[in-house]
């Protein structure tokens, strides 16, 4: 009992460590430490008693502020704003690492509300990265690239009409 007692303050230690240079939501870390666990090479009834012991090891590092799933969305919705991300891959993104719905709305509709334009210029940071705007001579294809990016048609228009 006592070793694996030390494996969940093992456990412990590495979610901090794994926080200190990544920022995370609660299920990603949940999968990350799933994933740790299953790598261990320790007996079955260890590794069932430490699988019992992450949620415990989120509610504390929640807790304590290390982890906040409202401070990771905003974070990464203005880092991909700033690099070109339409706001359907933001969306995609923040449900694959685990984001509620409503945590993802609000954040998006704040960022509306500050700067209504803002998927515009993430458009425009987009084309301009793709060099879209300096190849116009195939708008069907220019227009099929921002499609895929997960812009919208008549943002997608607006932009390469400018050319």
């Amino acid at each position: 009992m006592t070793n694996n007692l030390y494996s969940a303050s093992k456990l412990y230690k590495y979610a901090i460590d794994y926080l200190s240079k990544f920022s995370s939501s609660k299920k990603n870390l949940e999968i990350i430490l799933k994933n740790k666990i299953r790598r261990l090479r320790i007996e079955k009834k260890d590794k069932f008693l430490l699988y019992n012991t992450i949620n415990q090891i989120i509610n504390d590092l929640e807790k304590n502020n290390y982890i906040n799933d409202q401070n990771f969305t905003s974070s990464k919705i203005r880092t991909y704003t700033s690099q070109g991300k339409s706001r359907i891959f933001i969306k995609k993104y923040l449900l694959q690492k685990g984001i509620s719905q409503n945590i993802i709305s609000k954040n998006l509709d704040d960022l509306d509300n500050l700067n209504y334009n803002w998927e515009f210029e993430s458009a425009k940071i987009f084309a301009r990265k793709k060099r879209l705007l300096e190849n116009s001579t195939n708008k069907e294809k220019n227009l099929s690239k921002m499609a895929r990016a997960g812009f919208s048609y008549s943002i997608s228009k607006k932009i390469l009409d400018e050319i």
